[in-house]
């Protein structure tokens, strides 16, 4: 049952991706809805999730904040160093975007693709009612990780083809971490820290690159109005899938 659900998951993500680059000719449209459905994502599922799982303190901190904010930095400082060595080779690094980055950020999707894989299938382990709440929320979400997925990629300057295959491997991910439940078990601390890390990556791809993109040359309110929708679909599947 798992794997079945995770194989809805790898058709609803292609699906996200299709939808993505079907509308290039609305680009700050699809910008300003990767950006919304990156906040909500982040604000909304991953950190409340995240200190659920990781409920150890640092120093009077959740460590999965500390991570949070580390991964914040994490993306920031490899941003910059790759930015840094193109505008050596001749590029401006205020002008042209890094496509390592656009790739590493895709990768990191495709990692937390797979750990929705692990999250059905242990909640499928835990029990029917427990596995289909978790299969209802990986299933929408994973719309949006194969439109953010595509999104960010093509936005750093990748070919086309790259892109897809990112999203094919996003697509994947799911059934290869649903699979790996009947082998692997991993701890709830650690996957909380690293869903805190996670998140602190995502809201630096939306709110330092997506989001002042979508309205650099397009400052319109339709704008806007896709960023808010994607924050409150996010709002929607978490609330229907109870959290």
């Amino acid at each position: 049952m798992a794997v079945f659900v995770a194989l809805g998951a790898f058709l609803m993500t292609l699906a996200g991706g299709w939808t993505a680059q079907r509308v290039t000719d609305r680009r700050h449209l699809v910008l300003g809805l990767a950006g919304g459905l990156m906040l909500g994502v982040v604000g909304l599922d991953l950190l409340p999730e995240a200190l659920h799982a990781a409920d150890r303190e640092i120093f009077g901190v959740p460590a999965a904040l500390l991570l949070f904010v580390a991964g914040f930095l994490l993306a920031h400082l490899v941003e910059r160093t790759l930015a840094a060595r193109q505008a050596s080779h001749g590029g401006d690094e205020h002008v042209h975007r890094a496509p390592e980055v656009g790739l590493t950020a895709a990768a990191a999707m495709v990692g937390h693709s797979a750990m929705d894989g692990v999250a059905i299938g242990a909640a499928f382990q835990v029990g029917g009612g427990m596995g289909a709440s978790v299969a209802l929320a990986v299933i929408a979400h994973d719309f949006a990780d194969g439109f953010n997925t595509f999104t960010i990629t093509s936005l750093y300057g990748n070919a086309r083809r790259r892109a897809l295959g990112m999203l094919l491997a996003d697509a994947c991910a799911p059934l290869l971490g649903a699979l790996s439940t009947v082998f692997v078990h991993i701890p709830e601390p650690v996957l909380g820290g690293y869903l805190g890390l996670f998140g602190g990556v995502l809201l630096y791809l939306a709110a330092a690159e997506i989001l002042p993109e979508a309205h650099h040359e397009h400052p319109a309110r339709s704008t806007l109005l896709f960023t808010v929708a994607g924050v409150a679909f996010i709002w929607l599947v978490v609330g229907v899938s109870g959290g």
